[in-house]
């Protein structure tokens, strides 16, 4: 998931629905410097898990991270997520299989 987002989806902009989602939050004139930084970030933590360097803590980063991001995009651009309010249930989903 990390890699794929973090690559394609923001560092070469496959889908640019990622950009706006940025703008929206952060402003247009940072979204593609924020979208890049962000996608090399995702890589990045594509490979801390790949490694398994500190596992429980890589674990718990991700859970923050997609806890903040998700409530974060769902209070400010619900319309551009995929599945709009629903992404909240794929995130939940998604943590509450790193915990278990």
């Amino acid at each position: 998931m990390w890699l794929i987002n973090g690559l394609f989806c923001k560092v070469l902009n496959l889908v640019p629905r990622h950009q706006l989602i940025v703008a929206r939050i952060l402003g247009h004139e940072y979204s593609w410097i924020a979208t890049k930084t962000i996608g090399i970030l995702e890589i990045l933590m594509a490979i801390w898990i790949v490694s398994k360097i500190n596992s429980g803590l890589c674990t718990l980063t991700q859970i923050v991270i997609i806890a903040t991001m998700n409530t974060i995009e769902f209070i400010l651009a619900p319309d551009l997520l995929l599945f709009g309010h629903i992404n909240a249930l794929v995130a939940t989903c998604f943590i509450l299989n790193q915990l278990f």
